[in-house]
């Protein structure tokens, strides 16, 4: 319940602010770049990496990314840089 009403002020407070709501909610900022690049912000940890697949920790659940011919090109502690073929980007609960 708590947690619920939580994330009902954030957002009302992200809708009435000027500030970034990833910044406020704790979200990832995804910037994909075509199919070949895509760079996620805001993450916490990585969970699995393969040259098909990153899954990726979040606040509220995993980020799933599947593909082919995947290079981690920058790791940092919550920035993360992938390189190859980007078939698709899910969110799992």
């Amino acid at each position: 319940m708590a947690n619920k009403w939580r994330d009902q002020f954030k957002k009302l407070f992200v809708n009435y602010s000027e500030l970034p709501a990833d910044v406020v909610m704790d979200l990832p900022r995804i910037t994909l770049i075509g199919q070949l690049h895509i760079y996620i912000e805001n993450h916490k940890g990585v969970l699995a990496f393969s040259k098909t697949e990153l899954r990726l920790a979040l606040s509220q659940g995993q980020l799933l990314i599947t593909g082919n011919q995947f290079v981690l090109k920058t790791i940092l502690p919550e920035e993360i840089l992938l390189e190859g073929t980007i078939d698709k980007v899910q969110f799992i609960d």
